[in-house]
């Protein structure tokens, strides 16, 4: 069942995508700010309340609906994986930014590919030179592929086989919303956040997309070119910052041959540019950056095509996977 309910969510995302100001995005902001408002008194422990109330709730909510269709019904049940997966997987929730930056760097509209770097990723982008503001572009994009495809498709798949429906997507999804929102200041709340429910809501997505991002970064290595994806997974993963970014960005990096990484450039906002500034590392590359060609247009059409070959990758695992089962 896991196999066809990726397939149709996938078919209906790139039929009838969801607008980008859509009304799942608008009711996650409303739920997290509610529980941080409700459950967070500033005491070390409701972190961990907040945390689990903001991710779990909506997963053992998803996961009592599911046993409860599916007691009535097999096809309901798959209709509802099928819907959840919708919500939660898609290419459509960021791929329309980076095809717009593409379409205008293609035009040579470097003026409007900033303004839509900015407005996607909500950092400064007005002083980025060319080579940096596609670097950047396919960094974001590499890992909006992960967590928007790969992440929710592999604990979808896991947690389906166990039985359990579609709660692995809806926890994934939560988790990685969750890091995300209470990393900068609550506009809902209009006061910084709470430090250790960042913390927390960091290490635990951390934990959550481990094994995911290097499954990710493998599938880009099979897919891509093997040898320099591994080489350079296994010498420039430490140049990022946060362990599973660098995972996924150095294995893609050496898939394509396009060199990732380095120095934050200027005028990019202090929030993001730590996600992508150089860490600790021995590589004689300028800045600690990867190796490879610089960025150029036709990478951009190389990282689309190494994301889909890696979708087409993963599903037919699947694939063989439901068909062995069935067989067995």
């Amino acid at each position: 069942m896991s196999f066809f309910a990726v397939l149709f969510a996938l078919i209906i995302e790139q039929l009838k995508p969801l607008p980008r100001d859509n009304w799942v995005h608008h009711g996650l902001v409303t739920w997290v700010s509610w529980t941080g408002r409700n459950f967070d008194a500033g005491r070390a422990h409701h972190a961990w309340v907040v945390w689990c109330v903001s991710v779990l709730a909506p997963g053992l909510l998803i996961s009592a609906l599911y046993f409860a269709i599916h007691y009535y019904s097999v096809v309901l049940a798959l209709v509802f994986n099928v819907l959840v997966l919708y919500l939660t997987l898609g290419f459509r929730q960021f791929s329309h930014y980076f095809t717009d930056i593409r379409d205008a760097l293609d035009r040579g509209d470097e003026i409007e590919a900033r303004r839509l770097l900015a407005e996607w990723r909500h950092l400064d982008a007005s002083e980025l030179p060319r080579t940096e503001l596609m670097r950047h572009v396919i960094e974001h994009a590499l890992l909006a592929a992960h967590r928007h495809v790969f992440g929710v498709f592999f604990w979808f798949v896991l947690l389906s086989t166990l039985g359990l429906g579609p709660v692995g997507a809806v926890l994934y999804r939560m988790a990685e919303f969750a890091s995300r929102y209470w990393t900068f200041p609550s506009k809902a709340l209009g006061a910084p956040a709470n430090d250790r429910l960042m913390r927390v809501s960091q290490t635990m997505f951390a934990l959550i997309d481990h094994v995911p991002a290097r499954l990710t970064a493998f599938g880009f290595a099979v897919v891509g070119n093997f040898e320099e994806a591994i080489n350079s997974w296994r010498r420039d993963a430490a140049l990022w910052k946060h362990a599973n970014e660098g995972v996924i960005l150095a294995a893609a990096a050496g898939a394509v041959g396009v060199q990732l990484g380095g120095d934050a450039a200027p005028g990019v906002t202090p929030d993001r540019s730590r996600t992508f500034e150089a860490g600790p590392t021995e590589t004689p590359d300028a800045a600690g950056s990867t190796g490879g060609l610089p960025p150029q247009m036709g990478h951009l059409r190389s990282v689309v095509g190494l994301v889909w070959r890696s979708v087409i990758l993963w599903m037919l695992l699947v694939a063989l996977l439901t068909l062995a089962n069935l067989v067995g």
